[in-house]
């Protein structure tokens, strides 16, 4: 499927990309529209709003709470949803929430609360979030957002960027208070119809895991057989994983936070829906796991040809790159937002190795299917059903990377020729 040739054309063609570069750095350099800034006396907590533009009127992007976290990070995954929304719409501006603080703490929801309220007037004008990293979009965004009166978290965009009627407005928050809160029913989408997942728990994994069946699929080969390891057993995670080992993947090792599972041969379709049904919250949990530094150590050596990080950001090194692509590594699916450690907001070091050594397929493109549900779901008078929610999000999926295969066949500098296609509408 990869050959050395083809890592070398690879590295002739990305170095002959200087009008990706220069749209890339003129795109990165150029300052955020606004900046929020958030200090909570209480706890010490602080938090950002990062827009990095008002395009179309509006801008979007979730909310995420970790200790450490800084606006840098901010910034960064608010021009990463930027180039987001070129891939799934509505055509607006990026935006992210960050806080800094612990998510273990107990005070979490009181500093939610309190955070929540502080930028209220933003999200009923012009700016839409949703969950992310430890913020979740049904227990945490849509309750505090409504007791502090939005019938949305996405009312901003609504507002600001399709100026709707007020007749329009109540057809578009209705819909979207249904179908990102919908209990999935249908049994192709869900592991347990008893564990009443939602669209927002599920649709994010589903997308990566379409993302690398469209790739195989749009490159002449198929995903069944091949063997897969997943980085975080999040929502994202959990559901990439799932949906992965339906369309016959073999998942082959699953790394989490405080440890993980490998099984050379692969899991089995059952057992990979149990890990994902008997989570703690969002960690693994399951009996004979292997401690996290022992994993850490011997997971990168095991032969797989799809790999798909969906932890925190920044945290794939080279060397587990240069391990994995011994293995045989073929294809790269960021679930995870910037999933590799360069101190560049987008194409890095580290980024660039892989891009032009196997498949990445970007976090733009494998992790918009939240970004897309919201967006489809602000349509006029849509089907809001499982099918018609998870069909819209893969097609989405499948166009971009369509667009992609048109305009550069090869099998690396996907990552390199999306970007080009993105930053073209934005700059």
């Amino acid at each position: 499927f990869f050959s050395h040739s083809m890592a070398s054309r690879a590295v002739r063609r990305f170095s002959s990309t200087p009008c990706m570069r220069d749209m890339l750095q003129r795109f990165e350099s150029k300052p955020p529209a606004v900046v929020f800034e958030w200090h909570d006396a209480q706890t010490g907590a602080e938090g950002w709003v990062v827009i990095n533009s008002l395009r179309g009127g509006a801008a979007g992007g979730g909310t995420r709470m970790r200790k450490g976290l800084n606006k840098h990070e901010v910034l960064s995954l608010a021009k990463t949803m930027e180039i987001k929304f070129a891939v799934s719409g509505p055509p607006i501006g990026g935006a992210k929430s960050g806080i800094n603080f612990d998510p273990k703490d107990p005070r979490k929801k009181e500093v939610l609360s309190r955070w929540y309220k502080a930028v209220t007037p933003l999200l009923k004008n012009y700016y839409g979030t949703g969950g992310d990293l430890n913020v979740d979009e049904m227990a945490d965004v849509i309750p505090f957002t409504e007791q502090f009166g939005l019938w949305h978290p996405q009312e901003g965009i609504v507002q600001g960027h399709y100026n709707p009627s007020p007749q329009q407005k109540i057809q578009k928050l209705g819909q979207l208070r249904t179908g990102v809160a919908k209990v999935i029913e249908d049994t192709v989408f869900t592991p347990a119809p008893s564990m009443k997942y939602h669209i927002a728990d599920m649709i994010t994994g589903y997308g990566v895991a379409e993302s690398i069946r469209h790739f195989y699929n749009i490159w002449g080969d198929q995903i069944r057989g091949k063997r897969a390891i997943v980085q975080g057993w999040g929502n994202v995670g959990a559901a990439a994983g799932f949906y992965l080992a339906q369309c016959g993947a073999k998942i082959v090792g699953i790394v989490d936070r405080e440890g993980g599972v490998i099984n050379k041969e692969g899991f089995t379709e059952d057992e990979v829906a149990k890990f994902m049904i008997s989570r703690q919250g969002t960690k693994l949990n399951c009996a004979n796991m292997i401690p996290y530094e022992q994993i850490m150590h011997e997971v990168w050596d095991i032969n797989a040809e799809i790999f798909v990080p969906c932890a925190a950001s920044r945290l794939v090194e080279k060397d587990h790159l240069e391990r994995l692509i011994k293995g045989g590594l073929q294809v790269i699916s960021a679930g995870a937002n910037v999933p590799f450690n360069d101190p560049e907001i987008f194409m890095g070091a580290t980024s660039e190795f892989a891009d032009m050594n196997v498949a990445v397929i970007p976090d733009f493109i494998a992790n918009c299917g939240m970004a897309r549900v919201f967006a489809y779901l602000m349509g006029d008078a849509v089907e809001i059903t499982d099918h018609a929610i998870f069909q819209d999000c893969s097609l989405t999926i499948r166009r971009a990377l369509e667009q992609v295969h048109a305009k550069s066949s090869g099998k690396t500098g996907i990552t390199t020729t999306a970007y080009e296609i993105a930053l073209r509408q934005l700059i």
